[in-house]
């Protein structure tokens, strides 16, 4: 990490968050002690980005967390992958895809709406843009409203990647937390 993470910080505001952060993860997650400590105000917005990602898109769940993960493996996001995986493990996405992700274009394990919207994301995240075609093929298979979301979630995905990457914040461990048995 560029910047130490603060361990214990003082506001009980803050002390609740990283509480809440240990419940639902197992530990206390690097961007909150690295970012969101310096700058509690940045959670907030954090948050509701996060629950319009998880509860405000049509898209089929398992299809987000493909379009994140291969994001966050493009940003060299270590953090944001791991993270996305644990989710992934708690909502028992299968973690054969994840697997294949870097051979999407032909592995038979992923349908054509899939290879679309990780070809869409692919794109966008490397180039800042994307081809005729490339809109053209997403267009067969998802509608308008899904189109936006699909970019807004690769965006939205793209600013978690690079806040992480940049600061240096790298993986938690969280997949193999939510793969340990459940204790008690």
């Amino acid at each position: 990490m560029h910047l130490s993470p603060i361990e214990n910080p003082s506001s009980s505001w803050l002390k609740l968050a990283y509480k809440a952060s240990a419940k639902r993860f197992g530990k206390v997650i690097g961007p909150l002690k690295v970012i969101y400590a310096r700058k509690p105000g940045l959670m907030v917005l954090a948050l509701h980005i996060q629950r319009t990602m998880e509860h405000g898109l049509s898209l089929e769940p398992s299809l987000r967390r493909l379009v994140q993960v291969q994001a966050a493996r493009q940003n060299g996001c270590t953090f944001c992958e791991d993270i996305t995986l644990a989710e992934a493990i708690r909502q028992r996405v299968g973690a054969e895809k994840f697997a294949a992700l870097a051979d999407y274009r032909t592995s038979p394990v992923f349908t054509e709406r899939e290879r679309a919207a990780l070809a869409f994301g692919e794109e966008a995240t490397m180039r800042r843009s994307v081809s005729a075609d490339t809109v053209a093929a997403l267009r067969e298979h998802f509608s308008d409203v899904e189109i936006v979301e699909l970019t807004w979630l690769n965006a939205a995905e793209n600013y978690f990647n690079l806040q992480a990457a940049v600061l240096g914040i790298e993986s938690d461990g969280l997949a193999a937390l939510a793969s340990a048995p459940r204790k008690g």
